[in-house]
């Protein structure tokens, strides 16, 4: 059985080592990640089915749902052996498909001690912040993340969809050890943050992973590189995110096993080097 393990490892903060493919876990939840899943079961059928197929590394965030993708992972895999569950905090809800931030100090403790008691936790393996609230001094959000740390309720920080000097910034506070921001092979917006995190040895989770756009029509290096390998254009677009650098650490979510299961099998998908010119060009 094909397995996450063939992606190899990162040690996000030098110390905790994860599978480099991930799972998301924003899809878990019901439309607009809003409400329950239709199917519930389904979902921790999904979950459970993680660790056997060597995936060990679950991002989720307070706002998914919001709450229902945390309570699903812990109802389905606490306590956890030996899987790490990275959590974010800094946006609300207020409806389906609305994500306003709020990054008041306050509040965001406060979702650090919920997340702490839906999961079952003690201490955080990663806790991000999902964005940095313009209306809140970003140095009041980085010193509570800190203070949070320091208190022993979180142990890595990461932060979601950030410039190169808000890393910067954020890194006079604390050690940014995660940065999560939109990349994919249709979408690489967030280069220079990819490269920066390459010189810092700060692990990169690209969001929207297997978004495509018209690279996957038939024809196009995608599509021809799926019909070579016999694998889909989504397995091929993970490989090429594992094969871009070694800090990338892929999380893409589904609701159903056998689509799971589609994306750990491109773990063991080996790009040519012809293929991966061809496809890195192909956004230029």
């Amino acid at each position: 059985m094909t397995t996450a393990t063939a992606s190899g490892t990162f040690k996000i903060g030098g110390d905790l080592e994860v599978t480099r493919l991930g799972y998301g876990a924003m899809r878990i939840t019901g439309d607009g990640i809003w409400g329950p899943p239709k199917d519930r079961d389904a979902a921790l059928a999904v979950l459970k089915a993680l660790p056997e197929l060597g995936v060990d590394f679950i991002d989720t965030a307070d706002s998914y749902g919001p709450f229902v993708s945390e309570d699903l992972v812990c109802e389905a895999l606490h306590p956890y052996h030996g899987v790490t569950v990275a959590t974010k905090a800094g946006l609300t809800r207020t409806g389906p498909g609305e994500w306003p931030p709020v990054g008041r100090p306050e509040y965001l403790r406060q979702c650090c001690e919920m997340s702490l008691r839906r999961l079952g936790l003690e201490t955080i393996d990663l806790y991000q912040l999902h964005r940095i609230d313009a209306k809140v001094d970003r140095a009041e959000q980085f010193g509570l993340l800190r203070e949070l740390q320091d208190e022993g309720k979180v142990r890595h920080l990461g932060l979601s969809e950030v410039t190169v000097e808000e890393i910067k910034a954020a890194q006079e506070v604390f050690e940014v050890t995660t940065v999560q921001n939109k990349y994919n092979l249709a979408d690489r917006g967030a280069e220079d943050v990819l490269d920066y995190c390459e010189q810092q040895g700060i692990g990169f989770i690209p969001w929207f992973p297997l978004a495509s756009g018209d690279l996957a029509k038939p024809g196009g290096p995608l599509a021809e590189a799926a019909e070579r390998h016999d694998a889909s254009p989504g397995q091929v677009a993970l490989a090429w995110l594992l094969h871009r650098s070694e800090v990338m650490l892929p999380i893409p979510g589904t609701g159903s096993v056998e689509h799971l299961r589609e994306n750990v099998a491109a773990a063991e998908l080996a790009l040519t080097d012809d293929e991966v010119r061809a496809l890195d060009g192909a956004a230029d």
